[in-house]
This record gives C-alpha cells, structure tokens and sequence, in this order.
C-alpha cells in the first residue's frame, strides 16, 4: 500500500482553482491522479478560508501600528535610561 503525495497548500490552491475557472473537474483529476472527493474537499477548504486572507490585510495594519508604538516605547525609555545615567554624573 503505497503513501499518497503529500500535496503543498500552494499546489492545492493552484488546482482548486482551475476548477473555478470552469476546466471540468473530471480533467484536473485525471491530469494531477487525484479523487474527485479530494478535488471537493480542498475546494471546500479553500472557499472556507477566502475570508482569512482579507482579515490580514487588517492585522497587517494592526501590527504595524503596534510595532510603532514599540518603537516609541523603546526611544522613551532609551532616553530616560539616558537621562538617570546623567544624573548619577
């Protein structure tokens, strides 16, 4: 009994897509040696995430801002940690 081929996300997607574009599903299977059943369960995970992918252009941007105050955070306490070290001169 041999393994089956361990498919990358990007390859999945490249396939499942093909189908939405209208190739005929029977064609896609036969040309990547896949079940019909695997083709629908990939599309089924695929339309399931398409939401995901514009909440991180949200989290993006929310990271950013968050690095950036980071960033002002640490020029703070940089120039504070300078400022006691003047002091104790």
């Amino acid at each position: 009994m041999g393994r089956g081929r361990n498919w990358t996300a990007e390859d999945k997607a490249k396939i499942v897509v093909q189908g939405l574009k209208g190739r005929r599903v029977a064609e896609i299977c036969n040309e990547y040696q896949i079940h019909q059943t695997q083709y629908y369960k990939w599309r089924e995970q695929f339309l399931e995430n398409i939401p995901k992918l514009f909440d991180t252009a949200k989290q993006s941007k929310k990271e950013t801002q968050l690095e950036r105050q980071v960033q002002k955070l640490k020029s703070i306490i940089g120039d504070l940690t300078v400022e006691l070290k003047k002091s104790d001169w």
